[in-house]
């Protein structure tokens, strides 16, 4: 007896069926609109990711598509050419309380092309932003998706509630923020504040002053040129400063170990402890007071400013070098 056949006629139905069912079309709307270099574009959309790349042709080439076919009949659209700036807004006509579904299944997506320089302001309801290649002052802005930066010249303020942010090669400074998701950073010239509430912190090569905070994972500086403010509640910091670095700072985790390298060369009046482990330090401080096991407070080099180091949950290293 041949078992297959059963098989075989279902799935010819299956096919059937859904041969049956009408494709749903995509949706795809192009735009050239005018702005000359140094201009300005802003998007406002209820969703959608949004992808920005620099170039050299002038104008904004705009491309929007999605899965749906019926994005019009759910969204008011407008690309408007005012002086010196495209905008786009993509706002709801109604309640998108119900959408759920349809918002799952949408893959709404920006993909612009504009002069490189040109400063952007861009806010989503709903996806990723994607910046890379410009020149000029970027605000970006999303409540569902991670934010990617790649060579920008000019500050950025970015902010998202449920991704990561990556950062690579900022010319200027940088405040960032997410409450989902990690930190990476390579490459700030200016000086860099960053706040997680749910990741790591991994930060490389940033030339002024670093700020970083998560609650819920550890944080890893290398290449420090500025002072460092470093504070965890839920892993182990790890800090290199730059040869040459005596800027100091004050570094903290409440859940993990903390490891500092240094030049042995810089000139800094350390204070550093624990709650929970023991304080070991490779370079030649000058202690203050009493020799303890969990704390070391003294001098290196011919002091100057304070490096506040203090751990509730494990034991502090101090270094010489730039690696830990």
């Amino acid at each position: 007896m041949n078992r297959s056949f059963p098989r075989l006629a279902m799935a010819a139905a299956v096919v059937a069926v859904l041969a049956s069912v009408p494709a749903l079309a995509d949706t795809r709307i192009e735009k050239n609109l005018k702005l000359d270099s140094g201009g300005k574009l802003t998007i406002v959309a209820d969703a959608g990711s949004v992808q920005v790349t620099g170039g050299n042709a002038s104008g904004a080439h705009i491309l929007l598509t999605s899965s749906r076919d019926d994005l019009e009949q759910r969204f008011d659209l407008k690309f408007e050419e005012l002086p010196g700036e495209v905008k786009i807004t993509m706002k709801k006509k109604e309640s998108l309380n119900f959408w759920s579904n349809w918002f799952n299944n949408s893959k709404i997506s920006f993909e612009i092309q504009v002069p490189t320089k040109t400063r952007t302001d861009l806010t989503t309801g709903g996806g990723y932003l994607s910046i890379a290649s410009l020149t000029g002052d970027s605000k970006l802005e999303t409540s569902g998706g991670h934010i990617e930066v790649e060579n920008l010249t000019g500050n950025l303020n970015g902010e998202t509630s449920g991704g990561h942010i990556a950062l690579h090669s900022i010319s200027g400074d940088a405040k960032i923020e997410t409450s989902g998701g990690h930190i990476e950073v390579d490459g700030v010239t200016g000086m860099l504040h960053g706040e997680t509430s749910g990741g790591h912190i991994e930060v490389a090569n940033v030339g002024k002053d670093i700020h970083v905070e998560t609650s819920g994972g550890r944080i890893e500086i290398k290449g420090a040129h500025g002072r460092v403010e470093a504070d965890t509640s839920g892993g182990g910091v790890e800090v290199s400063f730059a040869k040459g670095n005596s800027a100091g700072g004050k570094i903290e985790s409440s859940g993990g170990g903390i490891r500092v390298s240094l030049d042995p060369n810089a000139n800094l009046n350390i204070d550093a402890s624990t709650s929970g482990g023991s304080v070991r330090s490779d370079v030649p401080v000058k202690v203050v007071g009493k020799i303890s096991g969990s704390s070391i407070k003294g001098s290196l080099g011919s002091g100057g400013e304070l490096l506040y180091v203090h751990t509730s949950g494990g034991s502090v290293t101090i270094s010489a070098g730039g690696e830990i």
